[in-house]
Parts: structure tokens; sequence; C-alpha cells
């Protein structure tokens, strides 16, 4: 993506259906989808479709019994512990656990159940932090949370009249060390609950709308804030992000975000950048310059792409034709033509230096020989000299007697002149007196 913000892949995988939820898996390799069907849909980063849940019988009445949902979904979550594993959650009144090896059948069926024992819809469902809690939001205003050690027969953390009967809970969320419950109602509240202590809601804040079923709530990076959007009518104001104390739920910071409803948002926890989804489908990213790393800061850092030009004639030309050759404009029917031509001449083509490929200097170094290698072959070449050892140190004979350098400076008070050992006079000496010798013995 560069600063045009323009995706470079665009696709429908659900046709005429809302998508409810996307969420990325914990390897980052696949994408969960959650549409207005039955059937939940898991595709690669590339937009591939990878696997496809089953849907179930929707004549069989005990939902237990059948292999998949048979109707709407409302959210699909992945498990933060378990690659494979994820959930979701239908208007059949069921949170369903499947498994990425088999999507033919589902691994376990939970059953949500109002106050009289009959079916309530779950509305949102997610995992707790560690993966061992599934808590559900549903219709009738109440929160059922299960711990995965345990059976899922019955709930281990219940509470009925969390939000107002007949008001959809948009969102719920941990916080990140696990004890901590953020819920967002249809009733225009959000809450924070203590799962040690579920009888009570710690906090309460008010008079924030939600027209959304799929308003998000979440917990900030270092776990002292909440954040939420409001929602608007059409033409009646902006929608807002509201950042909220964790403990006391008063409010920090708000602003507005568009002349629409603030409906989703996410608070990425490496890339410290805040996506908010907008009511009117654009999507808003903040971050900050220097606390901020990649994500959008990539983006705007991309210079758009020149757009080629299309294939048109050209502007019109003087032609010469009784002209000498070498005055002569060459001729082009297109931009194309010109191209390829510039294309060949290596000075506006910009060509690299051609690797070296024998004796010779300049050229540019092949993956097959590293740099030392080349500068010693350099040296080499530059320092060649074919002439004899001794006639080559002889050259600076004189230029060493004027002005030396190492040892003859040393010696330059005590010994002005510098006496050498002459071996050929010694031998002479030698061979003479070896044949005087031979002549007194004859």
């Amino acid at each position: 993506m560069d600063a045009s913000r323009r995706a470079f892949r665009t696709l429908q995988p659900f046709e005429c259906h809302q998508i409810k939820s996307v969420q990325y898996s914990i390897t980052g390799d696949v994408i969960l989808i959650a549409a207005g069907n039955a059937q939940a849909k898991v595709i690669d980063r590339d937009g591939i479709d990878v696997l496809e849940c089953v849907k179930g019988d929707q004549y069989i009445v005990d939902m237990a019994n059948t292999k998949g949902h048979v109707a709407m979904l409302n959210n699909a979550c992945w498990n933060p512990k378990v690659k494979d594993e994820f959930i979701s959650c239908s208007n059949d009144g069921t949170v369903r656990i499947w498994n990425t090896d088999n999507p033919k059948k589902n691994k376990t069926v939970i059953k949500t159940k109002n106050k009289q024992g009959k079916k309530t819809i779950p509305t949102h469902c997610c995992f707790s932090r560690d993966g061992r809690i599934i808590a559900a939001g549903c219709q009738d205003g109440s929160i059922q949370a299960w711990d995965t050690r345990k059976p899922f027969i019955h709930t281990t953390y219940l509470q009925r009249t969390a939000h107002a009967f007949g008001s959809d809970i948009s969102c719920l969320a941990f916080s990140h060390e696990g004890n901590i419950l953020a819920s967002r109602g249809g009733d225009d509240t959000l809450k924070i609950w203590d799962l040690r202590n579920f009888k009570d809601c710690l906090n309460i804040a008010t008079n924030l709308t939600n027209y959304y079923s799929q308003t998000s709530c979440l917990f900030s990076p270092d776990d002292k804030m909440v954040v939420t959007g409001t929602s608007v009518k059409k033409g009646q104001g902006s929608g807002r992000l509201v950042f909220m104390e964790r403990d006391t739920l008063r409010k920090l910071y708000e602003f507005d975000v568009i002349e629409s409803s603030a409906v989703s948002c996410l608070w990425h926890t490496k890339l410290n950048q805040i996506v908010v989804g907008c009511g009117n489908g654009t999507t808003k990213i903040y971050f900050d310059p220097e606390k901020s790393k990649n994500g959008a800061k990539l983006c705007v850092g991309k210079v758009k792409r020149k757009v080629a030009s299309k294939e048109m004639p050209m502007k019109g030309q003087i032609i010469t034709p009784h002209s000498l050759p070498m005055f002569r404009e060459k001729r082009f029917r297109s931009k194309k033509k010109v191209k390829e031509s510039d294309r060949k001449d290596p000075v506006k083509s910009h060509r690299p230096d051609l690797p070296v490929t024998g004796p010779g200097h300049g050229g540019r170094v092949t993956s097959g020989m590293s740099l030392s290698a080349y500068v010693v072959k350099n040296m080499a070449l530059e320092m060649k000299d074919d002439s004899h050892p001794r006639e080559a140190i002889l050259k600076h004979a004189k230029a060493a007697a004027e002005t030396p350098y190492w040892v003859s400076p040393a010696y330059a008070h005590t010994q002005p002149r510098t006496v050498f050992h002459e071996e050929e006079e010694d031998e002479d000496e030698e061979e003479e007196e070896s044949q005087r010798k031979k002549m007194k013995i004859l």
C-alpha cells in the first residue's frame, strides 16, 4: 500500500452477505471471516480459500446433534494460544469450537440459555488472553462464560442482568492481566467486571450511544484505559472515540472521528496504532510519528507510482528526406518505440557497470568474487612489473642515497660513510693465496 492507500487486492468472500468479523490468526498466515450466512471461512493472506465450515442440518431440533451452525453467524475469533482452533456464535443459540484440521464437523457445542432454560442468541463471543475462558454476550443482556478445562454443561461465570434485556451486547474484551472484563451493551453503557467477584460490576459508563451490534470496546496496551466508539444518526453529528480510565471509567480524552458512527476499533500492541472502522464504510488509522512503528507509517512514506502513459501518437516532426544521414532525426510512430530506443542506449537507460570477466580495470564485482580478492587483483594488475627484481630495486638506489629514510639517518653522525662488506674481493684474494701455496709446493 502506498500513499494513495489503495488495497493491492479486493475480494468478496461471501456473496450478498454482510461481513460481521474479520481476524488474523496468532501466526498471521490466515484470516478468519464470519458473515451473515451460517458458514465461517478461513482464507490466507493472498485471499485464497483455505477452508469453509460445514453447514448443519436445520431440520434437527437439538443443535448438539448438528455438525455446524444452521443460522446467521454473529462473530468468530481465534484461540490466542492454539493456532488451529477458533470459535463462532450464531443465531441458532450455540457457540461452537472448531479445528482447522476438521472443518466438516465442529469440535464442541456450547448452548446459551436464558433464565427459563430456553435458547438465547449469543451476539458476541471471545477467548480470554490465556485461552482458558470462553465468554459470550447474549441477546437477553446476560454474560455467560465457561472454563475450557471443565465440561461445558454449566456456566463457570454467569451474570443475567449485565445489560438491559433485549439489548444486544456488541462486544466483550478481556484485559491483559486476565481478571477484568469489559462489556459494551446496546443500552448505551459500558461496564467493567471482575471475574473474581462477578455479582456486581466495578464501574459503569453511560451516555455512550450505540446503534450497531458490532460496536467494539478494548483495553489499551498498558491496561490503564478502555476505548470505545459512539454512534450517531445520519446528518446529526460525528461519531466519537472515547478514552476512559479503566478503574473509574472517568473520561480522559475524546475526539470526533468522522461525520458517521465509530463502530469498530483496534489498538495494535506492537505497532501502537489505532484503527477505527466507521459506519459509512471508511477506515481511519491514528498513529504517533515518534511512538508508532511501521504500519501506517510505511504507507505514508511510499510515493505513489506514476501512471503509465497510454499509447498515443507522437507530436509532429519536421521531415527532411534529402538531408544527409548524419543530420536526419529518427522517426517514431509512438512512445513505445521511443522507450525501446532509449532502453538500448546505455547512457539514457543508466546501464550499470558490467561484471568483471577478464583482466582489466573497472566493472562490477560478481557474486563469485569477494571484495578482498577483487582489491588484491586490481592492485596486482596496477603493480605488475615484468623487469628483473634486482633491476627494479636498483632503480631506487639513487633516491635512497640522497634522501635516506629507514636505517641511514640513525648513523648519519657516527658513521657518515657507509662501509659494506665486499664478498667478491675476498673470494679473489683467497684464490690468489691458494695458487701461491700450490706454486711453493711445486
